[in-house]
């Protein structure tokens, strides 16, 4: 039987305890630290490079983060050594670092971002995750990877993240609906839902809590949010403040 019972109720910290002044950046070791010294969960971001090292870095490339015109598939592990976060001293990490560091000391909500090979960074990601003794979930905005580890790691806590995607232009309506309304669930069968915060509440989700299903939003940044998401739902990941327990 899988446990859910820290999603639905432990305090989990979006990219870790990151600050919106940024002296913290997100999904960085520091950020980390700070969530552990809390005892707060941690939430981060992985993707897979040139050379199949899998780090955790949110962005498809580098030029938010570290002001570098490259993406995270021209280059390998190594020519990215000397990049720094945010003009901070925090480099971009391996997840096999974060894993090293964290070393189960809180759990672990972890997000694929599969910008090319789904498979190759499923399967790299479960070559590092094997051997980890923590508590650790995935989630993924995208179906097919939900749907491989349903097939291939059906033992491990999966999470479909989803919002509206008001704000995307490129995507179609059709594509929208789908991803809104969690339409390929019936495929897919994750064991909770991430939901955008700003599109909460919504008749998608109320269908699920009533099915029983675990849902939680993504990513509160003030308490005010955060009760309203603990009201109707489970939880929330949060970011920029310390949250409260709601009663």
């Amino acid at each position: 039987m899988k446990d859910l019972t820290w999603i639905r109720n432990g305090l989990i910290a979006h990219r870790g305890l990151h600050t919106i002044d940024k002296t913290v950046p997100e999904n960085t070791l520091l950020a980390f630290e700070n969530a552990i010294k809390r005892g707060y969960g941690i939430e981060f971001d992985i993707n897979v490079m040139k050379d199949g090292t899998v780090v955790c870095f949110h962005d498809p490339d580098f030029k938010r983060l570290c002001g570098v015109d490259k993406s995270l598939s021209e280059l390998n592990f190594d020519e990215i050594s000397s990049y720094r976060i945010l003009n901070s001293d925090e480099h971009i990490p391996s997840l096999k670092e974060v894993l090293d560091f964290v070393d189960g000391k809180v759990p672990l909500l972890i997000e694929l971002k599969p910008l090319g090979d789904n498979s190759l960074l499923c399967s790299r990601f479960m070559e590092v995750m094997k051997d980890y003794k923590g508590v650790w979930a995935m989630h993924s905005f995208h179906p097919m990877t939900v749907y491989w580890f349903k097939k291939n790691h059906p033992e491990i806590i999966r999470g479909q993240v989803t919002e509206y995607f008001k704000d995307d232009p490129k995507m179609k309506r059709i594509t929208k609906w789908i991803m809104k309304s969690m339409i390929l669930k019936i495929f897919t069968k994750p064991d909770f839902i991430n939901y955008g915060v700003k599109d909460m509440p919504n008749k998608y989700i109320d269908r699920q809590m009533k099915r029983g299903m675990t849902v939680i939003g993504y990513a509160s940044q003030s308490q005010e949010q955060f009760d309203m998401v603990k009201k109707h739902y489970h939880n929330s990941v949060f970011e920029y403040f310390l949250p409260k327990q709601s009663k």
